[in-house]
């Protein structure tokens, strides 16, 4: 029976906050000790490249990441972590689906069309200020994933159309040249929830609202009391399920602890109280990796090497099955 194997990526435009970590590090970790399973983690920097011209800030926000999967239990023995731009071959092999992509399946991608959307809402030209980055990156995307033949590929729903479209590329191209790539199955996780932010929307470095998430114990107090909340009193009953406290709670508490929660809501908790509890439940979870962090960030050249020799992992596969796809295209030797 083959083995399955995930892939995962994070875009290097930020610092990880909670949403990241409930939403993908946490669950892709946990998928990574699965013997029966193989499992390859990868720093997007390329992607990062789309909507960030901040050389220092991609830099930085590598190291942060790296770091960050590591202290959470990452073990670079039992998967292939790298970096994007350390593996050449996954942008030769862009260009040579780029080839076999259909415009029309890009038009339709969403951020493209958003974009294209924003602009005519604002009575601009429908492409202004779009890269081709912006047009093309299904493509990259669909690189990252068939450079390995990943089997299976977590996202978040909002991420679905880009496996979809990674199959579609897939297939055109074994349809021409043969079977060569694994057509890759989205994982959507069960719940498909999306942390909120300090707003109440979903919490994303593009609203500015996110709680990051190896702040100092004093810092990460503050952040969770700046939460939005209603303003009912102490004593007075409050919904759980309209609460951005209560949803950040059940993504870090057990089942017991979860209705022990929703009692106090329905009891009236303060909201100072829950966010008190709320603050003492997520460090209570992450402080040992916080401290493991904090080694990790002051040692950058480990974290390098560690990042190069999972490089040479990924160039030792990328490497003949490039080879392998160059062929299928024309591109070998004479003779």
């Amino acid at each position: 029976m083959t083995k399955k194997r995930f892939l995962t990526g994070i875009t290097t435009t930020g610092t990880p906050h909670l949403g990241n970590y409930v939403g993908a590090i946490r669950p892709a970790i946990a998928a990574s000790q699965n013997p029966d399973a193989e499992s390859f983690f990868f720093l997007a920097d390329l992607h990062a490249l789309i909507k960030c011209h901040e050389p220092e800030r991609i830099h930085q926000s590598t190291k942060e990441i790296a770091a960050t999967w590591l202290a959470l239990g990452l073990d670079p023995e039992k998967v292939v972590f790298y970096r994007q731009s350390d593996v050449p071959e996954i942008t030769e092999l862009c260009w040579i689906l780029t080839c076999q992509s259909a415009k029309g399946l890009l038009n339709r991608a969403h951020a493209y069309k958003a974009a294209v959307d924003a602009n005519v809402a604002e009575g601009q030209d429908p492409d202004y200020a779009i890269t081709m980055g912006l047009f093309s990156y299904p493509v990259l995307m669909a690189a990252d994933i068939l450079m390995f033949n990943a089997t299976h590929v977590p996202v978040g729903k909002d991420q679905t159309q880009h496996l979809e479209m990674a199959r579609d590329i897939a297939q055109r191209f074994n349809h021409r040249f043969g079977e060569t790539f694994v057509l890759p199955e989205t994982v959507v996780q069960e719940n498909g929830e999306v942390l909120l932010g300090l707003d109440g929307r979903k919490m994303s470095k593009s609203y500015n609202n996110t709680i990051p998430l190896f702040l100092a114990e004093k810092q990460l107090q503050k952040h969770i009391n700046k939460i939005k909340t209603n303003l009912l009193e102490p004593g007075e009953p409050k919904d759980p399920d309209d609460s951005t406290v209560f949803q950040i709670w059940k993504a870090f508490a057990t089942p017991e602890q979860t209705e022990d929660m929703r009692r106090k809501f329905a009891e009236g908790i303060a909201w100072g109280q829950a966010k008190k509890e709320l603050f003492e439940l997520i460090n209570s979870e992450i402080s040992a990796a916080r401290e493991r962090y904090e080694d990790l960030m002051s040692r950058p050249a480990d974290v390098e090497a560690i990042l190069q020799a999972g490089a040479a992992k990924a160039r030792d596969r990328a490497k003949p099955f490039l080879a392998k796809v160059r062929k299928a295209v024309g591109l070998y030797p004479l003779g």
